[in-house]
């Protein structure tokens, strides 16, 4: 019998299969032990979902000992490699977001999310540099996902922003990077554009008009995430539930469909 890898081996070797690794986002240990037990290969967190479920704002508002809290809880219960969206990353510089990274890998990540958002690339070149400074010292191969938001939030014009995206994943590229997200990339030609050049790894996520899966395939992305719509679903039919109940008294709705106390509770049983 071969040895099992390490997580952080099994989890870069996931996103170089022959098909791209679809991480469904979990926001907290029972999301993501339902998800590990529905087939997942690997863990990876919405940012957004976690501050949700702890009463936060989502963009970098979550206190980052209540963010660890929740990754351990996360990491207790599951058996698989997990990743974390740490955003912005907790620092202004490459010391500081090397300090919380080493804390994140201690309570359980192999990977992690930073984004750059509206600042210079040269910023989260400087937060990446110090998150692999501080995997290294800790013997760990860190799995680094770097966002950039160039499409999202409307950075440049559109006509210039796959190239400023490439422009940006060769600046993420040379501080460290493994992988490239790329917040609302849809068009199948930028897709295609971006994969084969930015020299990293491309991810994407399930966003209005993205191609199907057999077509992110064939252009090459590697990972595709479920991002925040999870939780933002559940928000929503909770909501519709409540409401009924709340308007009429009557369970019906609550019970139909319901999954069984029995089975929910055996989810936790090992």
């Amino acid at each position: 019998m071969q040895p099992t890898p390490p997580r952080d081996a099994a989890f870069q070797a996931l996103h170089r299969l022959d098909q791209p690794l679809y991480l469904a986002n979990a926001w907290d240990a029972g999301s993501a032990r339902l998800i590990a037990q529905s087939g997942a290969q690997a863990i990876a967190t919405t940012s957004a979902g976690i501050a949700w479920s702890l009463g936060y704002q989502d963009g970098n508002k979550l206190p980052l000992d209540e963010h660890l809290a929740a990754v351990r809880r996360i990491a207790r219960v599951i058996d698989l490699p997990l990743s974390v969206d740490i955003e912005g990353g907790y620092g202004s510089n490459g010391l500081e977001v090397g300090d919380v990274v080493a804390r994140m890998i201690d309570a359980g990540a192999v990977g992690i999310n930073m984004e750059d958002g509206s600042t210079a690339p040269e910023v989260l070149c400087e937060k990446i540099a110090g998150a692999r400074a501080a995997a290294q010292r800790l013997g760990v191969r860190l799995y680094i996902n770097a966002r950039t938001d160039v499409l999202a939030r409307g950075l440049v014009a559109p006509a210039r922003q796959p190239a400023e995206v490439l422009r940006r994943a060769a600046l993420y590229r040379a501080a460290g990077a493994d992988g490239l997200f790329v917040l609302g990339l849809v068009n199948p030609d930028d897709i295609a554009h971006i994969a084969a050049d930015c020299g990293l790894l491309l991810n994407v996520i399930a966003w209005q008009g993205l191609p199907s899966a057999a077509e992110l395939r064939r252009l090459g992305v590697r990972r595709v995430s479920a991002g925040s719509w999870l939780p933002q679903q559940l928000w929503q039919t909770t909501r519709r539930l409540v409401s009924a109940f709340l308007a009429s008294g009557e369970a019906g709705a609550l019970l139909d469909g319901a999954a069984p106390y029995a089975e929910v509770n055996a989810a936790y049983s090992n």
